[in-house]
């Protein structure tokens, strides 16, 4: 019998599964828990509402109602801040955003803390709508129910609508405007089954609002019997209405974001605080007006019963607009659109009034409902809702043509002043800008190669032996290696090809440039991913460099396409992370006239004017111009832009460094950026300013375990997209006899590329070009294969020879360590300066291990210059 009912239940949850019947199910059961949540909601208002109006029969009104509104809005205040912080505020915005694929909590502890700080707000007499916590109840309930039965992407955004729909078809009783409110305002997708789940929410949603009485929004309210009509001399009066009405409708919108910005600014105090104060200042304000006021359907009543003289309702207004501000500007968590409603019915029984005094053809009460939905259009910019919305509401189809003339003008006055919804301006408050096209993303047709792409590269140089590109092989987990030449895409070299490059007649001696593939598939920066995926798939690489013209700017990799389809199908975000990036509070500018770029972070004022002194000497012999950099750094829980700094020092240092240039005639720019992170801001300035070269000091060593150098210097040796220049500077700025440790590598030939311009600074150098071999080595020496050291040491100083102005001497020693033999020498030949280079693809690893430069940094006496070619 178990295994039985174990069969039926099986086969029953299969048909269940199935993508529409599951989409039915859960649009049943949210339409259904939404509808509940709204009559909670609405009952618990009521309820708590009922014992503040009893309180001003036992308590003076002036006394009772101050207090329970500040008492309530700060018990509201305290349970969001402790335990929701996202259930602040009227709640659609977030549900919009979530909606568009924005990564922003919305779950069931969202929808509780909602519900009962919405009931305690609500409840204290401030004036805002339950429609806003109904709906991202809707939303966070149906969130909840998508994580506990676990769908596709488009599937979870249906539900998420459904719910948001249910939520809003329960506040207002109006199914269809739930439906509608959906697709024009939230989702913005009228796919069938989108559709069909909304409808089926909202439809449940609303019938459960009805069947328990949940009437308190309906504006039939059957106090009165009145015969509406239309006639087509009351047209000017409506046109009137839609334009005041949109006019103030982006008043109401833009004061809203300025209250939000005024409470940021200057009320700095926490979430409680504030909304207890918003409470506070409404309970004063309903102590002062007449009783009819002091539940939250008193304005509603008077204006639909056309009891009130013009003169009130302008005073009301006036005095519900404000309130309105004040309260959701704390954080209140509670909507706008019935409050916005109320306003438009206030405004239309104003325009009414004066029709009736004019031509007498109808009631400033009809006004009234048809200005709810003008003022409403000109909030939301949702002009069918806004029809449906009251139509549904009042049943009344004399309606409907003022209804659609209100609407329309009101929604284009609205776009033409301000273009955007409420909602719209206040995700782009929070800093979350949505497009048209956000809502349905498509990673390869949205996103580009610029917000996938790695943009640090490791490279390959095309002067570089095949023994030493192999080297990079192993190392490395990449299976393809740019080749490149002073920073532009030449070629490609691939595992496959290193590998096999002994087929091809090659050897180890052979330059990378002899290998590579020349010319390849590349791509650029504003290529879409679809693009990408095609290219890969049709030329079967593992990668695709990134290129601006020729410049290599990144590279994707298929790991990256699955990284991007991994996001995408869990709803996170696609691009990569994004960090905020330094910020320039002062910059200077020179022509630029150079053919490089020199960039010199200035950290140390006693070093940093000899280190300048030293790139400017290269700058002159290179025709290079100099970039002067200063960083401040903040921590990272300060925001750049809301930071104060001072920068009088750093302005001074960049003053100094600017006269020390114009005295050379090198042009000079200088910036100060405050940082969160000192080497990040470096490697973006070096990636914006295209710099050629970084000139940078450091100490020579550090105490930060796993470290060579420092973490910055540390960090410019791995990612710099460039030369990079380490200079470690003693207390003798003496620079006349130099030491040149040589081994053949493409970094030493780089340091002695940049002795013509450093032996400038000093009128009677020395340069000794010095090479270490040992016992194994000298034995070789008979092979006729083998390069003999006298012949690395000859052609480097037969180049240095016609651009210097020195004298240049050859030593050859043979000794066990490098590392000795360099500082046993420097110290015998009284050196100033060691300047070497290392290996490019074990630098860091042997900096570890204890290696020549690390070694003779760390003990020589000497300046010490450490070059790492590009």
């Amino acid at each position: 019998m178990i295994r039985i009912g174990k069969l039926i239940w099986s086969r029953f949850s299969h048909q269940l599964l199935r993508p529409k019947r599951l989409a039915i199910f859960e649009a049943c059961l949210i339409g259904l828990v939404s509808g509940l949540a709204a009559l909670l909601l609405a009952q618990g208002v009521g309820w708590l509402g009922g014992w503040r109006q009893q309180a001003t029969h036992l308590i003076p009104a002036y006394i009772a109602l101050p207090l329970i509104g500040a008492l309530g809005g700060f018990l509201s205040g305290f349970i969001v801040d402790r335990l929701a912080p996202a259930a602040s505020g009227s709640g659609m915005s977030e549900v919009k955003a979530v909606l568009a694929n924005v990564p922003m909590p919305l779950n069931l502890r969202i929808a509780l803390v909602k519900l009962v700080s919405a009931t305690l707000i609500l409840a204290a007499g401030i004036p805002l709508g339950r429609e806003g916590p109904t709906v991202q109840i809707g939303a966070a309930l149906a969130s909840q129910l998508s994580r506990w039965f676990p769908t596709s992407p488009d599937h979870r955004r249906q539900i998420l609508a459904a719910g948001a729909g249910a939520g809003l078809a329960a506040a207002f009783n109006a199914p269809i405007a739930g439906v509608l409110f959906v697709v024009e305002e939230l989702l913005q997708d009228v796919s069938g089954i989108t559709l069909g789940t909304a409808i089926l929410a909202s439809f449940i949603g609303s019938v459960v609002a009805r069947i328990s009485g949940s009437h308190n929004l309906d504006l039939d309210l059957h106090l009165v019997v009145f015969n509406t009509s239309f006639s087509a001399a009351e047209i000017p009066f409506y046109l009137l209405l839609g334009i005041l009405a949109g006019g103030l409708g982006v008043l109401f919108n833009r004061s809203i974001l300025t209250s939000l910005t005024l409470y940021r600014r200057f009320f700095r105090v926490s979430l409680p605080w504030r909304i207890g104060f918003a409470g506070l200042i409404t309970g004063i304000a309903l102590a002062a007006l007449p009783d009819i006021f002091r539940d939250n359907a008193g304005l509603k009543e008077l204006l639909l019963t056309g009891n009130a003289d013009w003169q009130l309702v302008a005073i009301v207004f006036c005095i519900h607009f404000f309130l309105i501000v004040v309260t959701y500007g704390s954080g209140a968590p509670g909507g706008l659109l019935i409050p916005s409603m109320v306003l438009g019915a206030a405004l239309g029984y104003l325009v009414g009034v004066a029709e009736h005094q004019v031509l007498g053809l109808s009631l400033a009460t009809t006004y009234a409902r048809v200005g709810m939905a003008a003022f409403f259009c000109a909030v939301a910019r949702t002009p069918i809702t806004a029809v449906i919305l009251v139509f549904e509401m009042t049943t009344d189809f004399n309606l409907v043509l003022p209804l659609m003339i209100v609407s329309v003008t009101s929604y284009l006055i609205a776009e033409l002043l301000d273009e955007g919804s409420l909602y719209d301006r206040l995700l782009a408050f929070k800093g979350i800008h949505l497009t048209k096209e956000t809502s349905a993303q498509d990673p390869w047709t949205d996103l580009t190669a610029l917000n996938v792409m790695q943009p640090k590269v490791e490279t390959l140089s095309s002067l570089i032996r095949l023994e030493e590109a192999l080297q990079a092989f192993s190392v490395s987990s990449h299976r393809t290696f740019p080749v490149v030449e002073s920073g532009k895409l030449v070629g490609i070299v691939t595992q496959k090809d290193i590998a096999n490059f002994s087929a091809r007649g090659l050897n180890g001696e052979n330059l990378v440039s002899e290998l590579m593939t020349p010319e390849p598939v590349r791509i650029n920066p504003e290529d879409t991913l679809a693009y990408v995926l095609h290219l890969l798939d049709r030329h079967n690489l593992h990668s695709l460099p990134v290129v601006e013209g020729r410049r290599l700017v990144g590279i994707i990799t298929r790991s990256d396409i699955i990284r991007v389809e991994a996001a995408y199908l869990n709803n996170e975000n696609l691009a990569q992370p994004k960090v905020e990036r330094a910020r320039i509070v002062h910059q200077t500018k020179s022509p630029e006239t150079g053919q490089g770029r020199i960039l010199v972070p200035l950290s140390n004022p006693k070093t940093s004017l000899t280190l300048l002194e030293m790139a400017v000497a290269i700058a002159r012999d290179r025709n290079y111009e100099i970039e002067c950099l200063q960083v401040i750094v903040v921590p990272r829980h300060e925001a750049l832009a809301e930071t104060p700094v001072k920068t009088a020092e750093c302005q001074k240092l960049l003053k100094q460094a600017t006269r020390l240039c114009q005295a050379w005639q090198v042009p000079i720019h200088t910036q100060i950026l405050v940082a969160h992170d000192l080497s990040s801001a470096i490697l973006e300035t070096i990636e914006e300013r295209h710099i050629d070269l970084v000139f940078m000091g450091w100490k020579g060593s550090t105490k930060t375990p796993g470290r060579v150098f420092s973490r910055v210097v540390d960090t410019m040796i791995r990612q710099a997209i460039c030369e990079v220049v380490l200079v470690k500077l003693t207390d003798r700025a003496i620079f006349e006899r130099w030491l040149v440790p040589m081994a053949g590598g493409p970094n030493a030939q780089q340091a002695v590329r940049l002795l013509p311009g450093l032996i400038s600074m000093s009128k009677t150098a020395q340069v000794r070009l010095f090479h270490v071999y040992d016992a194994s080595e000298e034995r070789q020496a008979d092979r006729a294969d083998f390069e003999p050291t006298e012949e690395i040491l000859k052609v480097a100083a037969e180049f240095l020879k016609p651009q210097v102005n020195a004298s240049i001497l050859t030593t050859s020693v043979c000794a066990d360590s490098v590392s000795a033999a360099v500082l046993s020498y420097a110290k015998q030949d009284g050196s100033d300066v060691i300047i070497l280079g290392a290996s490019r693809e074990g630098l860091l690893q042997q900096m570890k291990q204890g290696n020549i430069p690390a070694l003779i940094s760390r003990q020589s006496n000497c300046n010490v210059i450490l070059v790492r070619a590009f």
